[in-house]
């Protein structure tokens, strides 16, 4: 699970974010589009805009639970 007290910066307001250890793999992206972008001068992920609707919190959840270094969280 990722570190709140490592929350970038760049996260929309809400319970999904990503933290520092991201390494920006794409797999968010690719999971849940939309809602998760890049900072390419950080390298790495962010939650660009909380879901919306269940479908789009299924896609978070399961991003988290993919993510290789544990760099989502969900603080809700």
């Amino acid at each position: 699970m990722a570190d709140l007290a490592l929350k970038s910066p760049e996260n929309a307001t809400g319970r999904f974010y990503v933290d520092e250890n991201c390494i920006d793999c794409d797999l968010c992206h690719e999971t849940a589009p939309g809602v998760f972008a890049r900072n390419e001068d950080e390298g790495r992920s962010y939650v660009a805009r909380q879901p919306q609707t269940p479908e789009e919190e299924e896609l978070c959840r399961e991003a988290l639970e993919s993510c290789p270094v544990d760099a989502i969280g969900d603080d809700g």
